[in-house]
This record gives C-alpha cells, sequence and structure tokens, in this order.
C-alpha cells in the first residue's frame, strides 16, 4: 500500500527506518555499530561452526607469537540456503545457534587471553563459509589460517558436506592453512 492510499483509508503513515550500512566485514554489509578501521590479526583462528580444540588453540597461540601477537577467533553461524533465490527467515540461524556460536568464540578468546595475546572474537553468518573466512583473512592481512577439521575426503563427497568446509579452506587461501585434524571423525 502507497503513502497515498493510507492516507486515503486514514492510516497514519510513518517513515521507514532503516539501518545504516557501516562498512563490511569479509564482504558483507554491516548495519549497525561502526567497525573499527585498522582492524589487524596476524593469525585467523576460524570454525565453520565446530568448537575449537586445545590442540588448535595452542597452535594459534604458537603461530601468533611468531608474529606481532595478535588472534581474531571468528565462528560461522550456518545460513541453511534460500528459498526462490531470496532468503528467507525459517532459514537464517536461529538465537540459540548465533548464541551457540557466541559462546564458542568466547571460551577460545578467553583461553587465548590467558596466553597474554591480544585476541578479538567474530561470529558471521553466511551459507559460504569458506569463501568468507578467506575474505576475512586477506581484510586483516593475516599471515595464517588455523582450523579445525575432519579426515578428508573425496572432493565429490566433500562438497555436499559441511564439515569439510576447512579443506575447503585450504584450497581457496591465498595465505598458509594450518588444519588441525579431529583423529575421533
Amino acid at each position: 500500500m502507497s503513502a497515498r492510499s493510507a492516507e486515503a483509508f486514514g492510516a497514519e503513515v510513518r517513515p521507514r527506518r532503516r539501518s545504516k550500512v557501516v562498512g563490511t566485514i569479509a564482504g558483507v554489509k554491516v548495519k549497525g555499530t561502526p567497525i573499527p578501521k585498522a582492524r589487524t590479526a596476524s593469525v585467523l583462528l576460524a570454525s565453520e561452526g565446530r568448537g575449537f580444540t586445545a590442540e588448535s588453540i595452542a597452535l594459534a597461540a604458537d603461530l601468533a607469537r611468531d608474529e606481532d601477537g595478535t588472534v581474531l577467533v571468528l565462528s560461522i553461524a550456518r545460513v541453511h540456503g534460500v528459498a526462490f533465490g531470496l532468503q528467507a527467515p525459517g532459514l537464517m540461524p536461529t538465537k540459540a545457534e548465533w548464541d551457540e556460536q557466541g559462546d564458542i568464540v568466547r571460551r577460545a578468546v578467553a583461553k587465548l587471553r590467558r596466553r597474554r595475546l591480544e585476541v578479538e572474537g567474530q561470529v558471521l553468518g553466511t551459507r559460504k563459509p569458506a569463501q568468507r573466512i578467506c575474505a576475512m583473512a586477506y581484510e586483516l592481512g593475516a599471515a595464517a589460517i588455523v582450523m579445525g577439521a575432519d579426515q578428508s575426503r573425496s572432493r565429490v563427497i566433500a562438497s555436499m558436506m559441511w564439515t569439510q568446509e576447512p579443506q575447503h579452506v585450504e584450497r581457496l587461501a591465498k595465505v598458509p592453512v594450518h588444519l588441525v585434524i579431529d583423529e575421533s571423525s
């Protein structure tokens, strides 16, 4: 209903408030809180949604100490897809999924801060975790990416499995990717 027709029926017309886009993070437009301009990290500790193992945190800490001692912890909240080419609310991460990823990041940040490193945390929602992780590493100027991973599968099967995203990151990234293989998978 247009503003003119709404007024004809006596309805009150209120202008829509739109959040101002303040920038991008890993190629995704961000609305709301301003993004720090000079955001850098020597190591990107990333996850496609799984928790961070003690081994991956230790490796990220060792690599960060060799550089400038800064780490960004990134976890992906999975967007399940699109419906008819449009994002549908039912396919977006739920509040529980956002909270779960936030808890994963907070625990990893706390463990890295205990090792006296400069650490930030971030949760992004996306359908394309490998591309977002690589874009974030590029934006940060990261020297390395550290990820937990399952055993590698064939590319045909791996392309259909969310748990094979670390291997996809390894193929796409322009910086060294260190995969910490989970032996239980």
